[in-house]
Formats: C-alpha cells, structure tokens, sequence
C-alpha cells in the first residue's frame, strides 16, 4: 500500500491508467465493504491494524475484477486469530466471486483451509493433493515431478488449473 493514500484511495489507484465504465470510487468503496472496512475509507494505513491493511490489499487485489489472486503469505504478519480472519475472507470472497485464490504460504494451518495443495521442492512439483485426502499427483520426491518452467507454462497456457494453496 501507498502510506500517504488513504484506503479508499488505495483501493482506487490500480484502476487510474484503465478507462473503465464505472466510477472507481463506488466500485472502491463496494469491495471495501465486501472486505469489512465499510467507515474505513478515509483511513491512512498507519491508522489501521495490521489485519485491516491486509484486507485493504485484498480489495484493491479485487477491485479490477480479477479471474486470479495470488496471495503471497497473507496471514505471514498476523495474530492467528486476524489470520483466520484472513483466510476466512479469501474464502468466503472466493465462493462469491468465482476468484481462482492462489496461496503461497509455508504454514500448515493455512494450506488446512484450502481445497488443494501443491508442494514445490527446488522448483519442481513433488506432491499435488486433494486436501480431502485423494493424491492427484506425485507424493515421494522423483514421483510425478514437472520442471517449474513446465508448469508455469502448463499453468498460463491454460492446460492446467490451480485453486487453494501453494506451499514453498
């Protein structure tokens, strides 16, 4: 986030270069309240908790309307219970949106909260899970592991599909 803008002008500024057919700022304010900041809008980040500067993000990850989120450690500098806050959100955001969240995170309690699992070890893919228990793919190092290159191409190409959660 920019610290001398407030959250509202935060979520505003991915959407000034882009001629868009709505008013920004009634679509920043519409994905603020969606992320519970709804009287927050004039806010600097120095004047918000370190959760709701998260939830600003997201909803300036969300305001363009994104078919994909990549969420880098978003809970990494929360207390557990703002980081369940956190992924409770992405969830709930996910569910109502159609978002595809792709979560990059070495906590386990995280990767508990979404639908499938992907481990990478030194680039390569070396587990692809079904967090209800099924193995897709891979599951012992040597087994069913794709070059990284491989898989961002298979991944932009559209050839394959990743929802939930990625851990390094």
């Amino acid at each position: 986030m920019i610290p001398t803008l407030s959250a509202l002008d935060n979520v505003v500024a991915p959407l000034i270069p882009h001629r868009v057919g709505l008013n920004k700022a009634a679509r920043a304010r519409e994905v603020l309240a969606a992320v519970g900041l709804e009287g927050r809008e004039s806010s600097l980040p120095a004047q918000l908790s370190g959760g709701q500067q998260q939830r600003v993000a997201i909803a300036r990850a969300l305001v363009g309307s994104p078919g994909v989120i990549l969420a880098d450690e978003p809970t990494g500098n929360l207390d557990s219970a703002t980081g369940s806050e956190i992924l409770e959100l992405l969830t709930r955001l996910r569910a109502e949106h159609g978002t595809t969240v792709l979560i990059a995170s070495h906590e386990q309690h995280v990767a508990a909260a979404c639908d499938r699992m992907v481990r990478l070890r030194d680039g390569k893919v070396v587990q692809d899970l079904e967090l209800g228990g099924r193995r897709v793919a891979g599951g012992d190092p040597g087994q069913g592991q794709r070059p990284a290159n491989d898989l961002r191409r298979d991944l932009f190409d559209g050839q394959l599909e990743l929802e939930g959660f990625v851990e390094l």
